[in-house]
């Protein structure tokens, strides 16, 4: 295989880079309200400041879980914000230490992210679950996520969709949202604080520009044809490189969140923009159909000619959407509760 076939497709908002392979271990003890840990847990990760890996930390943590964290070194980030990806060099260097450290006091090892997997099921010690987030199922590196999950204990995937195309009897347990974090706000203070027109729609595209399977050209197409068709200004708002904290912020300035993706697991930007009642303009596309039933001036798209359509609907209504009254169901302290189920389940067998 050619050098850089290891590149990391995984969504983030952050990104960072990092100098050596990060080993970060937090306890139950670290949180006042965690309960006596009863489980030991060594996490594998592309980064360990994804978003919803930390958050997915956290709530464990909550239930009593300790955690360490084994993650790939050196995330380089080119000049538009795009992730530029680990060499094969990294992953090489990621290999030997995530084993080496698989013989620690540990229940189980849990690989998140397909390009993680492999260091997994090579270790000898520990049983294995492998969490698949979407673009390491579909894209190319499929089949070595196929091929590790068959060798796992448990599987994870993000949506039924995925479970289809994985094949055998994994667990479907989308990432959770923080409805805490990402609640509906005020859209004039929004846009004020972030320095954006009042005079203008602002549709949300909260990916790097660079990132191709988010496909940003078709993305530009939309809003141009939806200008065009409105007669008046609207604004593509390219987002990346915040905080996960702040993204409520924008979620909240924005009037609506394009998702132009080719594909997708469980996109977590469509459902923190239905926990903000922001309403959603999507390609079919992972779960997003399942996840926008039911929510009012949300649409999944059939072609490009749809999403303008569908784009230029939700800016002439200029309403809300009801996506927290939806997405309520996926609270991040359900997926705690059910990722702590299949570390029971694996080590019941």
């Amino acid at each position: 295989m050619p050098i850089g076939w290891w590149q990391n497709d995984s969504e983030e908002y952050n990104m960072s880079r990092y100098a050596e392979v990060d080993v970060v271990e937090t306890s139950a003890e670290t949180v006042e309200s965690t309960p006596n840990t009863d489980l030991s847990v060594l996490n594998l990760v592309t980064t360990e400041e994804a978003r919803f890996f930390k958050q997915q930390v956290s709530i464990l943590e909550e239930l009593g879980v300790s955690s360490t964290t084994v993650s790939v070194p050196d995330e380089r980030v080119t000049g538009e914000g795009a992730l530029a990806g680990r060499s094969t060099v990294d992953y090489l260097r990621f290999l030997p230490r995530a084993i080496r450290e698989s013989f620690g006091e540990y229940d189980l090892i849990h690989a998140n992210y397909g390009l993680t997997a492999p260091a997994a099921v090579l270790q000898p010690n520990l049983p294995v679950v492998i969490s698949l987030w979407g673009s390491d199922l579909y894209g190319r590196f499929g089949p070595m996520s196929k091929l590790c999950a068959r060798l796992a204990d448990a599987t994870i995937v993000m949506s039924e969709q995925m479970a289809t195309e994985l094949g055998g009897n994994p667990y479907v347990i989308p990432h959770g949202i923080d409805l805490e974090r990402f609640q509906p706000a005020d859209q004039q203070a929004a846009q004020e604080d972030l320095g954006w027109d009042p005079g203008r729609k602002h549709v949300l595209f909260p990916y790097a520009r660079g990132k191709s399977v988010k496909n940003a050209p078709l993305a530009e197409r939309v809003v141009a044809a939806a200008r065009e068709r409105l007669d008046e200004p609207i604004e593509l708002q390219f987002v990346t490189g915040v905080s996960h904290d702040e993204m409520s912020m924008y979620m909240n300035a924005a009037d609506a969140l394009l998702l132009t993706s080719d594909r997708e697991g469980s996109p977590n930007s469509v459902k923190e923009a239905m926990a903000c009642n922001l309403p959603v303009v999507a390609t079919d596309v992972g779960d997003v159909r399942q996840r926008l039933r039911g929510v009012h001036h949300s649409f999944v798209a059939h072609d490009d000619a749809d999403l303008v359509d569908c784009l230029v609907s939700v800016l002439d209504a200029d309403v809300e959407s009801n996506g927290r009254d939806v997405i309520a169901e996926l609270r991040i302290e359900q997926m705690g509760e059910r990722l702590l189920s299949v570390y029971r389940d694996v080590l019941d067998e």
